[in-house]
């Protein structure tokens, strides 16, 4: 649908102008009339010339959005008019995508769309339960009281992702730096070590010798096949990952992890609790609560679960039941939503787990990162001090000889 450019004058004279989304110039006029504004000029907007460059585009990070729902819940807190809070922050928001966003979804709600389903018509930037929470929000009448829910629970969400990744931080770190250094070796020290060897004469140590036929290896384009065989690999994977089966039986295999999948269940059960409960309080259905919480699980395992507790309490069952028999969940998790299911408290008690299960992450983290360190240092220390002591090995025999 063509875009317009317009301005037009309120009943007191103030000027005001803006674009909007219409299949002719007259339905402008029309849509501005009913607005109680009086069009001066309603002209059809130039197209733009995009040059997208990969890699270039700016990006709406979730801390924009936290931001933005913040200056949004204070701003109707205030008793400004929706349309103007849409217009304020969409000219000062930093991110450029963001602030274009805004602009249309303001475009929208002057057209007489709901907040909530202008919100909608950008998925990419706000998903499903953003848009079912502030939809709750509007019909409740406590919009302002949403938006800080929102915000507050996507801090918490972030918070616990940048957990999950600071413990990833230092081992591939590490390991990025032995392979980097065993790299070097292999390619530029080690073929010197072996040419004076070859001077020398004689046979070689069984360690030695495998080590300069795996630098030899390295130095070769067969490393070359040997890399593009692990890129290959990491493709198909993915693909396989991308594939209904593959992402249940792969998330179903790191569940069962035996260091890590501790760790992923503890996330997936707090971002569960977290979700549920947030949207419980706010006032969305329990059934509709629990399709989004199934679709932001992040892992296919609990999603199936999520869906099947679901089904169940729409043939008539407690939640506390179907979440037992998935077998996804502890017991304490579940016993303490049974609880919270007998005394009408269901959303604080999942706001609690969620605090609970946070701190448990924090543990994990702590822990993971505390067993990470010494091994990778023994990994790093042993790939190097092996092969220095096999190069050595040859000139300790020589001395030994002599």
């Amino acid at each position: 649908m063509p875009e317009f450019n317009w301005q037009a004058t309120s009943s007191t004279g103030d000027k005001k102008k803006g674009t909007m989304e219409a299949p002719n110039p007259e339905a402008v006029h029309a849509s501005l009339r009913r607005q109680g504004l009086n069009p001066t000029r309603v002209k059809a907007k130039p197209k733009e010339i995009k040059i997208n460059i990969p890699g270039f585009s700016e990006k709406v990070k979730d801390r924009d959005i936290v931001i933005f729902t913040r200056q949004f819940a204070t701003m109707i807190d205030a008793g400004l008019p929706l349309v103007q809070c849409l217009e304020i922050l969409s000219s000062q928001a930093d991110n450029k995508t963001l602030g274009k966003t805004l602009g249309t979804v303001q475009n929208d709600v002057e057209g007489g769309a709901a907040y909530a389903e202008a919100l909608d018509k950008h998925p990419k930037i706000f998903d499903e339960l953003y848009v079912n929470m502030v939809a709750a929000g509007e019909t409740g009448g406590i919009l302002d009281t949403i938006l800080n829910r929102l915000a507050a629970y996507m801090e918490k969400a972030m918070s616990l992702k940048k957990k999950v990744k600071s413990a990833m931080v230092y081992p591939i770190t590490i390991m990025i730096v032995a392979v980097g250094v065993v790299a070097i070796l292999m390619v530029f020290v080690i073929p010197k070590f072996a040419d004076m060897f070859t001077g020398m004469g004689g046979e070689l140590p069984m360690v030695t010798q495998m080590v300069i036929d795996m630098s030899n290896f390295a130095a070769s384009y067969k490393m070359i096949f040997a890399i593009g065989g692990f890129f290959g690999f990491s493709i198909l994977f993915r693909r396989y990952y991308a594939t209904e089966k593959g992402r249940r039986r792969m998330d179903g295999i790191f569940l069962r992890a035996p260091i890590i999948g501790p760790l992923i269940r503890k996330v997936a059960v707090a971002k569960f609790t977290r979700t549920l409960g947030t949207m419980l309080s706010s006032g969305v259905p329990l059934l509709d609560a629990l399709e989004i919480c199934a679709k932001t699980a992040g892992n296919k395992v609990v999603e199936e679960a999520v869906f099947m507790t679901k089904d169940s309490i729409e043939e008539g069952k407690t939640i506390s039941e179907p979440l037992e028999e998935t077998g996804v969940f502890p017991a304490m998790v579940v016993q303490m939503i049974s609880v919270g299911e007998a005394t009408g408290a269901l959303d604080a008690m999942l706001s609690k787990i969620a605090d609970f299960y946070d701190d448990e992450v924090d543990t994990a983290v702590d822990a993971l990162t505390s067993l990470m360190e010494p091994v990778m240092m023994v990994f790093l220390g042993g790939a190097i001090g092996f092969v220095v002591i096999a190069m050595y090995l040859p000139i300790f025999k020589m001395a030994t000889l002599g």
